[in-house]
C-alpha cells in the first residue's frame, strides 16, 4: 500500500478530517488509496505553540511512529498567487493547517478513515510502499535457492565453488535471476520491509571443517516479534513470537537440530545482528562484515529463557 509520513499534529489533523489538504514543495501524478503514518519526529516548540492548531483537535492524542489512517489522493494543485489568498480568505482553517504559497502544491485529500488499529511503522521520505509480511512472503515464492559467481553465471545444487566465487546480489539481481542463498534473499526482505522496525543475523558454528550457517531476517509488529523465513525451506513461514529471546531460542534450537545434528559446542556457536552490507562483496567479505556486528551472547540467553 502507498503512504505518506506526515508529521504530527497534521497526520491526526488528518485522521480527524481537520485537514483534507497536505502541502508540499514537490508535485505528484499519484492518485489512489494512501495511508497516512504519523512521523516518530516530536512536535518541535513552533508548532506546540500554535495554540489554533491545537484547538482544532481538543483532547486528541498522538500516535507518533504509525500509520494511522487511510484515505484518497484525489489531485495535485499548482498553487498560484489567487490559490493561496483563496484558501487563506474563504478557507481559514484549512489555510492554518498547511504551508501556503506560491510555487507549492496541494495534495487534495478525501475519503479520509481512521484505522482501528494503527500499525507500527518506521516511515520514509515521499510517498513509500508498505508491505504486509504475506506480500513479501508472496513476492517471493518463485525465488529458488541457489547462487550467482562472479561471472554472473546461476548455480543450484552446485556449493563446491561457492565460498570463493559467490558475490553477494543486489535486490533487483534476486528478482531478475530468481535466485539467492539466505545471505541474498534477506537483502531481498530488507528492501521490500522499508518502514518496519527489522534487524538482520547471522548465525554460525565454527568448527575445524566448514562453517554451517544462516542469515535471517526479523521484525516487531504490535508488540510481538516475528522471524521471517523464506530460504530455509523446512522452515519458511512466519514465525511469532512473545519475546525477542524467545524467537532467538527457537532459532538456535533448530538450527543445532538440523545443520549441526546436535552435536556441537555451545563455544563454537555464535550469532551477530548485523546491519545492511555493500552488494557485489566476496562471501569472505560479508562474514567479516556479519562479524563486526553486536554478538548475540548465547549463554546469557540460555539464563533468561
Amino acid at each position: 500500500m502507498k503512504v505518506l509520513s506526515i508529521r504530527e499534529p497534521f497526520a491526526t489533523l488528518i485522521k480527524e478530517k481537520k485537514k483534507l489538504v497536505e502541502t508540499r514543495s514537490f508535485k505528484t501524478n499519484y492518485r489512489g488509496e494512501l495511508y497516512i503514518h504519523a512521523s516518530v519526529t516530536k512536535i518541535d516548540k513552533e508548532t506546540r505553540n500554535r495554540k489554533e492548531l491545537f484547538d482544532l483537535l481538543g483532547n486528541e492524542s498522538f500516535d507518533f511512529g504509525m500509520i494511522i489512517c487511510k484515505c484518497r489522493l484525489v489531485n495535485c494543485i499548482y498553487m498560484t498567487k489567487e490559490y493561496v489568498e483563496d484558501m487563506k480568505i474563504n478557507h481559514f482553517e484549512e489555510y492554518l493547517c498547511g504551508e501556503y504559497k506560491e510555487g507549492r502544491y496541494a495534495w487534495i485529500l478525501d475519503s479520509i478513515e481512521p484505522l482501528e488499529e494503527p500499525i507500527k511503522a518506521k516511515g520514509q521520505l515521499g510517498i513509500w510502499n508498505y508491505y504486509t509480511e504475506f506480500d513479501v512472503m508472496e513476492f517471493m515464492s518463485d525465488i529458488e535457492y541457489g547462487w550467482v559467481d562472479q561471472d554472473n553465471q546461476k548455480h543450484i545444487g552446485d556449493y563446491d565453488s561457492f565460498p570463493y566465487h559467490y558475490k553477494l546480489q543486489s535486490p533487483k539481481e534476486v528478482m531478475k535471476n530468481k535466485l539467492g542463498v539466505c545471505f541474498d534473499q534477506v537483502e531481498l526482505e530488507r528492501y521490500y520491509f522499508k518502514g518496519y522496525y527489522i534487524k538482520t543475523y547471522f548465525i554460525i558454528y565454527y568448527d575445524d571443517n566448514n562453517y554451517p550457517n544462516h542469515t535471517f531476517l526479523t521484525f516487531q509488529k504490535n508488540n510481538k516479534y516475528y522471524w521471517f523465513e523464506h530460504s530455509w525451506e523446512a522452515y519458511r513461514g512466519i514465525h511469532e513470537y512473545n519475546t525477542l529471546n524467545e524467537l532467538f531460542d527457537d532459532v538456535k534450537r533448530k538450527f543445532i537440530e538440523t545443520l549441526l545434528n546436535s552435536d556441537y559446542t555451545l563455544e563454537n556457536l555464535a550469532m551477530y545482528e548485523y546491519q545492511k552490507p555493500d552488494y557485489y562483496i566476496l562471501m569472505i567479505d560479508f562474514y567479516k562484515h556479519c562479524e563486526k556486528g553486536k554478538e548475540i551472547n548465547f549463554k546469557s540467553l540460555e539464563n533468561e529463557l
